[in-house]
């Protein structure tokens, strides 16, 4: 049903819907930079405050360790090794690619590396499961900010979709959407097996994963946090308001189509859900800040996994080279 709304809406809309919202949620950040400008210069980052900019940004790069390894427990749950592949390296440092245009290409490198070992079907279904999950244990964080004139009763429904009732259809639709976007990206993609062989193949609910992506979003909150603590905001709303606050934004950015890595929606959303009550050109400073820790964050992580692979391959070639020759 969503599929077929987002599909007329893009019908009707030049350019396709993932565009306008990029349009609408960047127009209205920079109608708030531009509203509050004055408010901004006026604020100042003090040595204290650098050192919890240095923190968010260890916390944030922490976070994604901590999410390459809640994908992997998926990979397990699924029933499926990994083979040769080390899973962790493959998600540090295709994380990265989440931020070229499409929005796909993460999704690509992780299929490619392990459709050889598992199955294109099975590395297609990890890899669409783990943003379902990261979505629902987002928004089963939002309680913690008290009744929110009645969202609390709200949070927990995404959960249901993880029932295998309700999961291995929606998994079935994705898996031949996803694949046909693929393809145009990567003709190579082997194809998807038999219909009555797509989904999980799973019948039970994904309790470990879960609790390893409930664990992802504490960490990431985390490094929001100490950005928070860089203009003294910690004290303006209790900490589960601003958790909640952080879950739902996160969680928009990651479901609603809009800009790769969700910019611009989350710091809308997390404006429109905070403004009243905090000062706004703080927050604007929190949020960009946090977009900035969190960027270069990626790219560290990026960064380190391939320079540990390059690593690992030299002593390799040096040892193999090294070894001394049996005379005769």
């Amino acid at each position: 049903m969503l599929k077929r709304l987002q599909a007329r809406l893009s019908s009707f809309l030049p350019g396709g819907l993932k565009l306008w919202v990029t349009f609408l949620t960047l127009g209205f950040v920079g109608w708030a930079l531009a509203g509050h400008a004055k408010g901004l210069s006026e604020l100042s980052i003090s040595t204290r405050g650098w050192w919890w900019l240095v923190t968010g940004l260890g916390l944030s790069w922490l976070s994604l360790v901590v999410n390459a390894l809640a994908w992997k427990v998926l990979v397990a749950w699924l029933g499926h090794g990994s083979g040769p592949v080390p899973l962790v390296p493959l998600y540090l440092s295709s994380n990265l690619l989440k931020y070229l245009p499409g929005g796909v290409w993460h999704f690509l490198r992780r299929v490619r590396a392990l459709g050889p070992s598992i199955g294109t079907g099975p590395a297609l279904v990890s890899v669409l499961l783990e943003p379902m999950l990261m979505a629902v244990a987002a928004v089963l964080w939002i309680p913690l900010g008290g009744w929110q004139n009645g969202l609390v009763l709200l949070a927990p429904l995404p959960a249901l979709l993880l029932l295998p009732r309700w999961r291995e259809p929606l998994l079935c639709r994705l898996e031949r959407s996803r694949l046909k976007q693929l393809n145009q990206a990567e003709p190579a993609l082997e194809a998807l097996p038999p219909p009555e062989q797509l989904g999980s193949g799973r019948r039970g609910y994904p309790w470990a994963p879960l609790g390893a992506e409930l664990l992802f979003i504490a960490s990431r909150f985390s490094g929001f946090w100490c950005c928070i603590q860089v203009f003294d905001l910690g004290t303006v709303l209790p900490a589960g308001r601003w958790m909640a606050a952080f879950s739902l934004a996160w969680a928009a950015g990651l479901v609603v189509p809009a800009a790769p890595g969700g910019l611009g929606l989350f710091e809308a959303v997390l404006l429109l859900r905070l403004g009243t009550s905090v000062p706004e050109a703080g927050l604007l400073a929190v949020a960009l800040s946090y977009r900035l820790v969190v960027t270069l964050a990626d790219v560290l992580a990026a960064a380190g996994a391939r320079a540990d692979r390059l690593l690992a391959e030299s002593i390799s070639k040096r040892s193999s080279s090294g070894s001394p020759s049996v005379a005769p």
